[in-house]
């Protein structure tokens, strides 16, 4: 039976919600050090859209998931993060459309680096630029790097959260390039980047929800 599935998706936004608001002070604490301190409440918010949009309409495909998300994200996340999440998720969603007969260890690779691609070509940001960028390029590198070995699902899924976490650890010796934060130049430096951190929470619960199944 295929892991990658609707009720695995369910069951990773229903997680994602559920530990965004274990968070939120800890996002909005990040924020409020190089940005304007609403990270947290944006993104708890946005994910307790998403969980209740996901429960009250009616979708069928991964792909048809994936773009509610994206929009209900668009919608309810303020500031950068609800575009960059949004276009992050309906790439992924146009691409699991288009390698439905994918194994699962190569869906997640397709997913996270389509994800990844959206992120940074509608932030026009690269690695290294103290971004949610941060997490998802080790995921998704990591991703191809283990589903072209033959690894399992839950092995991929694993090491890409413990890649995004790393990632997002690594912002903390980043001068930020883009966003608010970047406004701050070198004083950037020494402080996690919040949208890295949140976007690693996210991807530690795909790992999460493939295990409870």
């Amino acid at each position: 039976m295929n892991t990658i599935n609707t009720q695995w998706f369910t069951q990773w936004m229903r997680l994602c919600a559920a530990s965004l608001l274990r968070e939120e002070e800890r996002l909005t604490e990040l924020d409020r050090q190089i940005g304007d301190g609403d990270h947290g409440t944006n993104i708890t918010r946005g994910f307790t859209q998403v969980e209740n949009a996901l429960a009250d309409s009616e979708w069928n495909s991964l792909c048809e998931g994936l773009t509610l998300v994206a929009k209900t994200l668009m919608t309810h996340v303020g500031g950068a993060s609800g575009p960059l999440y949004g276009t992050g998720f309906l790439r992924g969603g146009r691409a699991l459309a288009q390698n439905s007969d994918c194994p699962d260890s190569e869906a997640i690779t397709v997913l996270y680096e389509a994800i990844a691609e959206g992120i940074s070509q509608r932030g026009n940001a690269s690695a290294g630029d103290k971004t949610m960028l941060d997490a998802w390029l080790p995921a998704a590198q990591i991703a191809r790097e283990l589903a072209s070995q033959g690894k399992n699902v839950n092995e991929v899924l694993q090491a890409a959260a413990h890649a995004a976490q790393r990632g997002a650890a690594l912002t903390e010796g980043m001068k930020a390039l883009k966003g608010r934060a970047s406004y701050l130049g070198e004083r950037s430096i020494g402080h996690v980047d919040p949208g890295a951190v949140s976007s690693a929470i996210i991807i530690m619960q795909a790992a999460r929800a493939a295990a409870d199944d």
